[in-house]
């Protein structure tokens, strides 16, 4: 919808990155304070969020290059352009989370407190970010009549011009901040640690799966022209989640204080 914030002469700020930087900034703001009622030292979320950030966007960064590799075939220059939109969250979540493993086994963390932390972190941080796409005009959605179809006019969009298309990017925005209030209320009976982070993993798959069906940009196929490569990857992960939320015993924790 506009994709320049800011041009003067060759300097340019796309909005896309301002939102993706806000976006983050939110979550580690919110990490943190979460962090500091559960217990947890704020400089080590800080630390944690840096390395989670540089994890996240090599590898969605990484995953939208090899699923998209025929746009960047003739000028490879343009892999480093991430703020010009093309990131694969899917791609950046497990990155991530590998990373975020190794901080914890190297500093002898708890992990399960960490990931109650960063669970409705994330989902903010999701959806201020793909107001970004929004803005941007990637990852947008497919052809409609739908009353609510949005037309992007601005030539350094990313999305087809004169086109109502479904706004994908807002149907996953609303989801994630659903998500985001979903967790924060679910914090306060919650009782086994860890478990918040396999909700929004099973949460946000699921809404995945369904947003999938409306977006229109090439994103690859795991089955083509019928299960894109998020989907087949959001399944597993579904799966995976419920299985560690149906299996895990209770484990009192200390409600959180008012």
């Amino acid at each position: 919808m506009h994709p320049i914030l800011v041009r003067f002469a060759d300097f340019t700020v796309h909005t896309y990155g301002v939102l993706l930087a806000l976006g983050f900034l939110l979550a580690v703001f919110l990490a943190r304070e979460e962090g500091r009622r559960a217990g947890i030292d704020p400089d080590v979320m800080l630390d944690l969020s840096f390395y989670l950030l540089l994890g996240a966007i090599l590898g969605s960064r990484l995953f939208y290059v090899l699923t998209n590799w025929p746009e960047f075939a003739e000028n490879p220059i343009d892999v480093l352009k991430f703020w010009r939109g093309g990131l694969v969250f899917y791609g950046g979540l497990i990155f991530a989370f590998l990373i975020g493993i190794w901080y914890v086994r190297k500093y002898r963390l708890n992990f399960q407190k960490l990931a109650d932390v960063a669970a409705p972190s994330i989902a903010l941080g999701q959806a201020l970010g793909r107001l970004g796409c929004f803005s941007a005009g990637c990852c947008y959605g497919k052809p409609t009549t739908a009353f609510w179809a949005v037309i992007f006019r601005d030539p350094d969009s990313l999305a087809p011009l004169g086109v109502p298309l479904h706004p994908a990017q807002l149907y996953e925005s609303v989801a994630t901040f659903g998500i985001f209030l979903a967790l924060i209320s679910m914090r306060r009976w919650e009782r086994l640690q860890g478990r918040l982070l396999w909700y929004y993993l099973l949460f946000y798959s699921t809404a995945r799966f369904i947003i999938e069906f409306y977006r229109g940009d090439p994103r690859g196929w795991a089955i083509p022209g019928l299960l894109s490569t998020a989907q087949a990857t959001g399944i597993p992960v579904a799966l995976g989640a419920l299985f560690l939320i149906l299996r895990q015993k209770p484990a009192p924790i200390p409600a959180p204080k008012r």
